[in-house]
């Protein structure tokens, strides 16, 4: 016996002996002392393949506590995991769960419990942030005694059903955070020791090439070539070959085989490809890795361009200390050597980051901040509601320390302190609203940038304040908000585009998709500047020289004489205004945009020539502005008096995201956009004579409530479609707006040419300047793949 236990018995024994002659079951006393008070979980899994499909088992062991009738338990996770969402009604079904009752043996003299039945459900929102998701089990009647077990199966497999989709991207440390109410009260509380899970990557699956789109001749060119699994994530500990080419036209003028590292990340570094050509064409290839196919990569290197190189940031990414994943330095170290950019602003949610981990974080940033290489910032997301705002993040942009959490007279620049780690349950209110935020920092205005955005809380803007904020963010993994800037350039506002990853799942750098909230690629904001420091491309955003991408590394460059985008441009008669668009998967729109909307475009299928058979069923759009804002379709195309020769997807984000020939008639389709399109292309035969036919019903998330029931667009649940080939043969392409926010479908003919990935020219625009006393002119792209890219504004400001 161990000098505990032997302690233990003799307490029991001087207990026994001052209570007299009593009764109570043999043994149990001493067996609920060794068990911890609120109980303990245990985990059949350590590790798991990120998007896999599995069957994983929490054990809930009942503490001394016991568990009482009408009481619950809890196990959480944090609301930004894409894990497909559980229910418990179709045990034949994908993501069943359920809830078993296990009695544990009992002592002589003691009572079994009266537990009849357990219940189990899943809440979205059923803790507190951000371990709010939650896997809820209500006891419906009787007690649990100390020792009993519950038993969870996520995924459980029984009834015939294919288990639990994992999440799609990579953590270190998930957890599953337990919770018991043991008094039937409804307070909680936690059960020490979190269920700890590696979600790791999967086999390799396509290769990413990531670096400049743009350099002037003789500039060094870093790329980077990663492994990246099905999901997206960065392979790890592969080992093996790498194959680089490099094209000048068709004549090939580089050719190496790099080393993958044994360990870490399978991710090199090149900085020896051949800078004196106008254009390069990188190939890259895993030799002998049949399933992983080629990457390409294109760079123009031209003297003309108005910087030695393309520059990328993100300035928007959080780490595991409030609601992302993984660390700061392990984010940094993602984005420069995976996302392969050049500048990252590490972000911290102002009310829920403690002092403790900002500072880390800001050590971390500084570490990480090596001029000439790479850039870091540190940055604070002011989290104040739409009724006062909306979300700002402030980037701190030279090299003294933030003035963040405080100021030099110690009042604290949050929005407010809430955290799972506060202390008490009152709100201590900072700066709210929005104009306080401004108040913080006005004094030091050169030295700041605050960038408001759409994200959860979205901006409003009904608020701007011209020396601080100079971008705003219109694209991030949230979505796509390009009418965003058609908005604030209507209302007069001087601000240029920004676009950022609002990572939450370490992977910044224009990181892949998920499912669910983040459902595509997150963004990059490109920078014209000289060098690559804090204090050059700091002058650079502030000055509004940026483009906007959806996560491509693509360039837009804007020129009205010796002006660029973002510059207010003083100007007597019309204006010439030049662009240029460098992209890769080659463009397909072209357009520029005043504060009235569209002044000019440019169909680049109708230029190349409309094919007689290739046409595109692409739809879009989200349902409402704000957070969960995601429109699910479901569709069916139907060709009638046609022969449908082959068909593919464009646009389609991940692999549950697909579309399927049903018949000799018919393509089904099933997608989510988030301001985005997906879209599907057809070659049809007898297209002059054919019908076509498009319906099918538009949803949304199932943010409460059983995820098998559907959650119709109530705006818009159904949609229905019909023309002639005929029709669309004349109109070159049709829309059907369906409310929501830019919700649509469009038929087009498409060209069976190759669309321009170097596309430049020039637009006349005339003097007329706004009530508000000047002109903005802004322009965008779009390619085949739907990526799209926004430049900032010209802003003419004609005598």
């Amino acid at each position: 016996m161990s000098k505990q236990e032997n302690t233990a018995a003799e307490r029991y024994s001087a207990l026994r002996e001052k209570l007299g002659p009593h009764h109570a079951p043999e043994g149990l006393y001493l067996r609920n002392k060794e068990l911890p008070f609120v109980g303990r979980v245990h985990c059949n899994v350590t590790r798991l393949e990120s998007g896999s499909w599995n069957e994983i088992v929490l054990d809930y062991e009942v503490g001394a506590a016991g568990l009482a009738d009408g009481g619950w338990f809890k196990a959480t996770f944090k609301f930004y995991s894409d894990w497909a969402l559980f229910q418990s009604s179709d045990p034949t079904a994908a993501n069943f769960i359920s809830a078993e009752y296990h009695a544990g043996p009992l002592r002589p003299g003691q009572s079994p419990a009266t537990v009849q039945s357990l219940r189990i459900r899943f809440d979205q929102k059923g803790h507190e942030r951000p371990f709010q998701k939650a896997l809820i089990v209500d006891v419906v009647d009787g007690y649990l005694n100390a020792g009993d077990h519950i038993v969870i199966r996520l995924g459980d497999r029984r009834g015939g059903g294919p288990g639990t989709r994992v999440q799609t991207f990579v953590e270190d440390h998930f957890r599953f955070r337990c919770y018991v109410d043991p008094l039937g009260t409804s307070r909680f509380v936690a059960v020490p020791g979190d269920v700890v899970i590696d979600i790791a990557a999967g086999a390799p699956a396509r290769l990413l090439v990531n670096g400049p789109r743009f350099a002037h001749p003789g500039q060094a060119l870093p790329f980077r070539v990663s492994v990246l699994d099905r999901w997206g994530n960065a392979c790890k500990d592969s080992g093996g070959t790498l194959r680089l080419r490099a094209y000048a036209g068709e004549r090939q003028v580089y050719e190496r085989e790099h080393a993958l590292p044994e360990a870490g990340w399978s991710s090199i570094g090149v900085d020896d490809l051949p800078s004196d050509f106008p254009q390069l064409r990188l190939v890259a290839e895993l030799p002998g890795q049949r399933d992983v196919p080629p990457a390409e990569a294109l760079v123009t290197l031209d003297p003309a361009l108005p910087a030695p190189r393309a520059f990328y940031a993100d300035l928007h990414v959080h780490a595991s200390d409030t609601v992302g994943t993984n660390s700061p330095a392990y984010n940094a170290a993602y984005a420069r050597d995976i996302g392969g950019i050049d500048v990252l602003g590490y972000t911290a949610n102002d009310f829920q980051i403690t002092d403790e981990n900002w500072q880390l974080g800001v050590r971390t940033v500084e570490e990480y901040n090596q001029p000439g290489r790479f850039v870091c910032y540190p940055v604070q997301e002011w989290c104040g509601s739409s009724t006062a705002g909306g979300d700002h993040n402030v980037v701190f942009l030279d090299d003294a320390p933030p003035d963040f959490p405080y100021n030099q007279q110690g009042e604290h620049n949050r929005t407010l302190v809430w955290n799972e780690d506060m202390k008490g349950s009152a709100v201590q209110l900072g700066r709210w609203p929005v104009e306080e935020l401004w108040a913080a920092y006005v004094d030091d205005a050169e030295h700041r940038l605050i960038m408001p955005h759409v994200g959860g809380r979205r901006y409003i803007p009904d608020w701007h304040h011209p020396e601080l904020e100079r971008l705003v963010e219109i694209a991030s993994s949230w979505g796509h908000f390009g009418w965003l800037y058609q908005d604030v350039i209507a209302r007069g506002y001087q601000l240029g585009v920004a676009a950022s990853g609002d990572e939450h799942r370490g992977r910044p750098g224009g990181g892949p998709p998920g499912t669910q909230v983040f459902g595509v690629h997150g963004g990059l904001t490109g920078v014209i500047a000289d060098r690559l420091d804090r204090r050059t491309i700091g002058r650079a955003l502030r000055a509004r020289h940026t483009w906007a991408t959806t996560g491509e590394h693509t360039a837009l460059l804007v020129r009205c004489g010796d002006y660029q985008q973002g510059d207010v441009v003083p100007h007597r008669g019309p204006a010439k205004l030049d662009y240029r668009f460098l992209g890769q998967a080659g463009w397909e729109e072209i357009a520029a945009y005043d504060h009235n909307g569209l002044v000019w475009q440019r169909n680049l299928h109708e230029e190349a020539g409309y094919s007689e058979r290739l046409i595109r069923l692409r739809w879009g759009g989200a349902r409402i502005p704000d957070r969960y804002r995601w429109a699910v379709w479901q569709g069916r195309i139907t060709i009638l008096n046609g022969t449908i020769n082959r068909f593919q997807s464009q646009g389609f984000e991940h692999g549950e995201e697909v579309c399927r020939r049903d018949g000799p008639t018919d393509i089904v389709f099933r997608s989510d956009t988030y301001g985005d399109a997906d879209s599907v292309e057809i070659d049809i035969s007898n297209l002059r004579h054919c019908t076509i036919k498009v319906e099918g019903s538009i949803g949304s998330y199932v943010k409460v409530g059983d995820p098998l029931k559907p959650n119709p667009f109530v705006h818009k649940p159904q949609f229905s479609w019909e023309i002639s080939g005929a029709e669309l043969l004349a109109a070159g392409g049709l829309k059907l707006d369906l409310g929501g926010t830019e919700l649509f479908l469009a038929l087009e003919r498409l060209t069976e040419h190759a669309l321009p990935t170097d596309l430049a020219g020039s637009i006349d625009i005339a003097p007329d300047n706004a009530a508000f006393g000047h002109r903005p002119v802004y322009f965008f792209g779009r390619q085949r793949d739907d990526s799209k890219v926004w430049s900032s504004a010209v802003f003419l400001k004609f005598d």
